[in-house]
């Protein structure tokens, strides 16, 4: 067991033993005035973690990815422009992805944490991993940045799971409001790894059609679910255990991966959505629940920070979470509504007859 897990104590019964990077070399990521994600995001998390958590959690800093480890995700191309940039002192990846001299090693940094927290994982030292880096990374296709991306940190640690781990059912969770494009992408046509993302069809980058279901060998482990803008954190959590506890139940993930961004919550300017802070902690309880075994084993959890645009709802939201992760289960359930409002019903009911099928899930 590492130095850092043997910090990791945890004085609840029944709490999991949480994990988490913080690395100050994260804020070296400069996306220029006005642009969303700005340090001063992971900074205000940063301060957080150090006033409520710190002494709750294993904490460990960032550690940069190989080239090896990168691409087996990201073309050379891809990487050679990414590492280019530490020639200019601002330069534009797409339209919407401003980077600075320093984001090339906060990159490589967002990819090794991940890395290090599967590793941590699979020891196993902790049992859940909380990744808190920048820039984010769900949207980075294989030859291409954007949406703030740079490189796809999920993707990276998954082919790692695999490659190092032996891991072959791996199943990513991303709630974030923005469809993962990278992540779908990236194993549309492999059974490895089952995506799931709930998301609004409505902002970038517009794709995620509940119909997206995958092709080839990956035929079915893809869910995506356009989210109803009206919809309310008990409509949510309804959905989740409606949708998510069956593909739990049924893919038997080794390693549950969440890409968790925040950018749904009511206060995010980027959203526009209507969710609390509070949705995070309760869907990471129904996650906690969802995934355990009988005789009380479960999974892995490793989650990565993405999007969420106002400092203070995301910090708040980010609590949540580990407040979900650091207390018992046995005192803390997911409370699911019983009657869903039509909208909501009909939702989840498309996405059933859609997967149904497949026979991944069962009703």
């Amino acid at each position: 067991m590492t130095a850092a897990a043997d910090q990791c104590e945890n004085k609840t019964a029944g709490a999991l033993r949480v994990g988490a990077v913080i690395d100050e070399q994260f804020l070296e990521h400069k996306t220029g005035h006005g642009h969303p994600e700005h340090p001063r995001r992971l900074a205000e998390i940063y301060r957080m973690v150090e006033h409520t958590y710190k002494d709750r959690l294993s904490i460990i800093r960032a550690e940069p990815a190989t080239v090896e480890q990168v691409e087996t995700v990201h073309t050379p191309g891809h990487v050679r422009r990414i590492l280019k940039t530490a020639e200019q002192r601002i330069s534009s990846m797409a339209p919407d992805t401003q980077v600075c001299a320093r984001t090339y090693m906060t990159a490589w940094l967002a990819a090794g944490a991940c890395i290090r927290g599967v590793d941590l994982l699979m020891a196993p030292s902790v049992d859940a991993f909380f990744a808190l880096i920048r820039p984010p990374g769900h949207h980075a296709l294989a030859d291409k940045a954007g949406g703030f991306c740079i490189f796809n940190n999920i993707a990276i640690a998954a082919r790692h799971a695999m490659k190092s781990h032996g891991l072959s059912r791996i199943l990513v969770v991303d709630w974030d409001i923005h469809h993962g494009n990278g992540i779908n992408d990236l194993f549309y046509n492999d059974n490895r790894v089952y995506y799931y993302s709930t998301h609004d069809l409505g902002l970038y980058p517009y794709s995620g059609q509940v119909t997206e279901t995958g092709e080839d060998e990956g035929l079915g482990y893809t869910m995506n679910i356009g989210l109803v803008r009206e919809m309310t954190d008990d409509d949510m959590i309804y959905l989740y255990e409606k949708t998510l506890r069956p593909v739990i139940k049924g893919y038997d993930p080794e390693m549950i991966m969440v890409a968790a961004g925040f950018d749904a919550h009511t206060d995010d300017p980027v959203g526009k959505s209507a969710f609390s802070e509070n949705l995070y902690g309760r869907i990471t309880r129904g996650i906690i629940e969802w995934s355990e075994k009988p005789g009380g084993s479960r999974p892995p959890l490793f989650f990565a920070l993405e999007g969420g645009y106002d400092p203070r709802a995301l910090t708040r939201s980010v609590a949540s979470v580990f407040e979900a992760l650091c207390t018992s289960e046995e005192t803390e359930r997911p409370e699911v509504p019983e009657t869903p409002p039509e909208h909501v019903a009909s939702l989840v009911q498309a996405v059933i007859n859609t997967h149904l099928p497949y026979g991944i899930i069962t009703t």
